[in-house]
């Protein structure tokens, strides 16, 4: 590893170490400082953040446009506070942080009969602590992760989500997941895969709110060999007054149904955009807790090809 990532590991495992062991509001009031420092200095991931809020919401400009980058740089720092002191939250704690809203009495249904469900998740809110609180309330939680570098860092978070009861599969530097996903649901697991992002370089084209991306299609592909029930997640914060900690609502949208008509592809498509649009409802009313600070939209991709 080199100097910088050595850097990063030693890092993460203080704050692992550190920030559980603070009170709750110094914790997240640091962590609102660090957030107000990141916004300031504007560095890459924020300008990211800035342009892809600008595609999704048009009606905000200049100061109303900062002040919503702040609060979305502020939502991502209450994701790290809330992970680095997740595992010192009791199951009551956890009950406290979590709130489900939307069509959740079908999908609690479905799990409460031993079926399959797979939840198409955004970069939204905390879906680790969706994660915590799934396994311990709704079924355990089987998922894929992306691989992240140095892989000590990768190991870390593997053994940190791992340690809240979820089962992770690694996205790439494995075996394949599919058919280990495949088998889960056959047995009646519950699967909520972040799927805003494609990883994989085979995503489908749709549009989210008005503008094409390319989304994962592990969701509805899976839905459609297993017979599972789908459903779109989008996940975001809320203030608790008197609680410096943010909850975290979990809205379930509809249950995508399979297309009677057209083949395969065209049916992976129908499904994925009909989560996405879910999502994109809940990125319209919680922008600043869609925590994407990446290329997600195609044409910002063309451009980077344009300038060469």
């Amino acid at each position: 590893m080199s100097f910088a990532e050595v850097a990063q590991v030693a890092g993460f495992r203080a704050a692992w170490k550190v920030v559980c062991k603070l009170p709750e509001s110094a914790a997240y009031a640091m962590f609102d400082r660090i957030a107000d420092i990141t916004f300031c200095r504007n560095g890459p991931s924020v300008r990211r953040m800035r342009a892809n809020y600008a595609k999704v919401r048009p009606d905000l400009a200049g100061d109303a446009l900062e002040q919503v980058v702040r609060e979305g740089v502020r939502s991502y720092l209450h994701y790290w506070c809330d992970a680095f002191r997740l595992s010192v939250h009791s199951p009551e704690q956890l009950a406290e942080r979590m709130r489900l809203v939307g069509n959740d009495a079908e999908a609690r249904a479905i799990v409460g009969c031993g079926e399959p469900i797979i939840l198409f998740l955004g970069h939204m809110g905390n879906w680790d602590l969706a994660g915590a609180w799934s396994t311990t309330y709704f079924a355990p939680v089987t998922t894929v992760a992306e691989r992240l570098k140095p892989e000590e860092l990768y190991e870390e978070f593997l053994a940190f989500r791992e340690s809240l009861g979820m089962t992770i599969l690694p996205l790439t530097g494995g075996d394949d997941t599919y058919p280990t996903l495949v088998a889960a649901l056959e047995n009646g697991g519950f699967v909520p895969l972040l799927a805003d992002r494609d990883l994989t370089r085979h995503g489908v084209g749709v549009e989210l709110l008005g503008h094409p991306i390319k989304a994962a299609t592990g969701p509805a592909r899976l839905a459609l060999d297993t017979g599972a029930a789908l459903f779109p997640l989008s996940v975001s914060y809320e203030q608790v007054p008197g609680r410096a900690a943010p909850r975290v609502v979990a809205d379930f949208g509809p249950r995508v149904q399979v297309p009677t008509t057209g083949d395969r592809s065209e049916q992976v498509r129908a499904m994925t955009q009909a989560c996405i649009d879910h999502l994109g409802a809940g990125i319209r009313e919680h922008t600043a807790d869609w925590h994407m600070m990446q290329r997600v939209f195609l044409a910002d991709f063309d451009d980077l090809e344009d300038r060469g």
